[in-house]
């Protein structure tokens, strides 16, 4: 059972973790598909996430001391800096400094943005069981991952805004297609990557339904087929009815779309735990 510590860590790493997911995919689906009204909902989500970025910082230095103190020890915080752990801290931080930087810029400053959003992305491959294996190709391919998930995750907040009014359900309708098309791609590159880095991590089918890691594993993959059922039903059906001009296909469209936000919700929330209280079996 995780201390208090550990699940102190775990929650905020879970706020972190959707919060710059958020922003950073709704900075890249703004940019690829030409949405306007993104840089309010983006400015929100990036502001938690560097919040919960300073503190889960200042956490690690509770953890360590065991009490509140250290999470404002400059000793601790300062020895804590210098570690390499904290290598993806720092490109967090700057990630979301630029990020938003871009955000006040205005419409080219989405650019900037996007810089920020891939940096920040890649603070998580820092962290975690995949730089302890010590291979490029490993990383590149969590980023890749890591970069999808976001694209995926981003496009929910402009459908939802799309499908609330009738007035608006040809461009729900015209977004959802071509989110679809761009879908169809990544998100079978994202399932073989996927499989890549389980089978890289862990090694064996025994492994996977015999460890703590494996079955919080087998739970997040379970997720995310109920993620794909979803968004092909929102592709084959809900899209289809849409350009119809359905009204009752918009009410199914808002309800899926609400469906994914919260099974999102605990993909993070187990990859918050995976990362964080359960080490790759031996």
């Amino acid at each position: 059972m995780p201390g208090i510590w550990e699940l102190a860590l775990i929650t905020v790493k879970f706020a972190l973790y959707f919060s710059i997911f958020t922003a950073a995919g709704t900075v890249f689906t703004g940019l690829i598909f030409k949405l306007n009204d993104v840089r309010k909902f983006t400015a929100v989500f990036a502001s938690i996430g560097l919040f919960t970025t300073l503190l889960s910082f200042s956490l690690q230095g509770a953890a360590l001391t065991g009490n509140l103190s250290g999470m404002t020890d400059i000793n601790m915080l300062t020895l804590l800096w210098d570690i390499p752990a904290s290598n993806a801290f720092k490109y967090r931080l700057v990630g979301l400094v630029i990020l938003i930087s871009g955000i006040v810029m205005g419409r080219y400053g989405l650019i900037l943005s996007l810089l920020g959003g891939i940096i920040a992305l890649w603070s998580f491959t820092r962290i975690g069981h995949v730089p302890n294996q010590k291979m490029l190709v490993l990383e590149i391919s969590l980023l890749a991952h890591l970069l999808a998930a976001a694209f995926w995750i981003g496009i929910l907040m402009p459908l939802h805004r799309l499908s609330l009014n009738k007035e608006t359900i040809q461009q729900a309708a015209d977004l959802g297609h071509n989110f679809g098309v761009i879908a169809a791609i990544i998100v079978p590159i994202m399932i073989l990557i996927g499989v890549y880095m389980s089978y890289i991590l862990l090694g064996s089918f025994t492994s996977l339904i015999g460890s703590e890691y494996g079955r919080t594993l087998l739970i997040k993959i379970t997720l995310v087929a109920g993620l794909l059922a979803i968004a092909a039903a929102n592709k084959l059906r809900f899209v289809s009815a849409l350009k119809r001009g359905d009204g009752m296909a918009l009410f199914h469209f808002n309800k899926s779309i609400k469906l994914e936000w919260a099974i999102f919700v605990l993909i993070f929330a187990s990859t918050a735990t995976l990362t964080s209280i359960f080490a790759i079996p031996s």
